[in-house]
């Protein structure tokens, strides 16, 4: 299994940009399947519902209230993987293992461990440090 980070699921979501559309070319060369953690979905639902949140007038709020639905309508495209038992083993496995990276970014590391997978990602700096972890940056040239 494949699994998304933020950074490759935005570049992902603007479909007739070319680092998207290259990159759905590899993912369909892969052969496997494909899906997100449900951090990522937390962390996308978080900044649109900021967003929503700093404006004070309604009218205001439209267009990001527009946007979040169309993140709803683009999630139900993918496969999210929950953090489990498992996962959350690894969670505290690393933990104590003190490995030096954010909260949120140990959470889709323990998950990608859990399910054996390829994580893919811009943050090879953080997610390097992880025992273990494959991870590839799929956006570079």
């Amino acid at each position: 299994m494949i699994l998304l980070d933020s950074d490759h699921l935005t570049a992902y979501s603007y479909r007739d940009h070319p680092r998207a559309e290259a990159l759905n070319n590899r993912l369909q060369a892969a052969g496997e399947p494909v899906g997100l953690t449900v951090i990522s979905v937390e962390e996308q639902m978080r900044g649109w519902l900021a967003e929503i949140k700093k404006h004070r007038d309604v009218f205001e709020q439209i267009s990001a209230y527009d946007r979040l639905i169309k993140m709803l309508h683009f999630f139900q495209e993918w496969t999210i993987v929950r953090l489990g038992e498992a996962a959350s083993e690894e969670f505290t496995r690393l933990k104590k293992m003190k490995v030096r990276v954010g909260t949120q970014d140990l959470k889709i590391a323990a998950i990608t461990l859990a399910q054996n997978a390829l994580l893919l990602s811009a943050n090879l700096r953080d997610f390097q440090k992880v025992p273990g972890l494959r991870v590839e940056n799929w956006l570079l040239p």
